[in-house]
């Protein structure tokens, strides 16, 4: 009996230690292009974005976190400040749907079971995928390759969270997307006869996009025995 009862608590408290507290909810705000076509301000939200995310607390210092997100990336020459854009005058919107999986760190400690509100700075990196229609411009015209291609990159965001009750956490963030592509607005086709032909801007500068916004996400799971790695 005291061997059966003495097992029984081992598996219990090895249950405890690794149990986690876990975060799920929503974004929305607004996405902006940077490129080779339209404006080049970097934070300029001009159209709607929105999706999920789930975050796995692993200390008061970090969490990994897996987001998904549906946005139009938008972009305008007549909104440039450069006078040749606005001569150019190429314009285009591409929808785009953007998985991201990383590392959220937190600036101060951020214990979800601490009796008082809790507020810290964090910024978060990883990689992020988007998938993004092909198209290229003949003059002004805008001329899709009827295919659809993967972007990936590296998310920079900055954020900063506070919560609410003690399961609502609400956070402002600012997060970059630095893309290995240079595919988003069309300046570089994908099809490779075509690159020879209708290619334009910088060659070597990658296409960049930005979501803004709020994230609010709600907390559940037992008090953890962090495990740090």
């Amino acid at each position: 009996m005291k061997t059966t009862l003495t097992l029984i608590c081992f598996l219990f408290m090895s249950s405890l230690s690794f149990s986690q507290i876990y975060e799920i909810g929503g974004f929305v705000g607004g996405s902006n292009f940077i490129g080779d076509v339209g404006s080049t301000q970097f934070v300029n939200p001009n159209k709607l974005a929105f999706g999920g995310l789930f975050k796995w607390n692993r200390s008061p210092r970090h969490s990994l976190r897996a987001s998904l997100t549906y946005s139009t990336l938008s972009a305008n020459d007549a909104l440039s400040s450069d006078p040749r854009r606005k001569l150019r005058a190429y314009n285009f919107n591409a929808d785009i749907l953007e998985a991201s999986v990383g590392i959220e760190f937190n600036f101060l400690d951020f214990d979800l079971h601490a009796a008082t509100p809790m507020s810290t700075p964090y910024i978060y990196t990883g990689i992020s995928m988007a998938n993004h229609p092909n198209f290229y411009f003949t003059n002004v015209d805008l001329v899709s390759e009827k295919t659809r291609s993967n972007a990936y990159g590296i998310p920079i965001t900055l954020g900063f969270k506070t919560t609410l009750t003690r399961h609502i956490i609400l956070a402002l963030e600012v997060g970059a997307r630095y893309t290995f592509s240079d595919e988003l607005d069309g300046s570089e086709p994908d099809t490779e006869e075509l690159k020879k032909i209708v290619r334009f801007g910088n060659f070597n500068n990658n296409d960049w996009y930005v979501f803004s916004g709020f994230t609010l996400t709600y907390t559940f799971g037992r008090k953890p025995c962090y495990c740090y790695f």
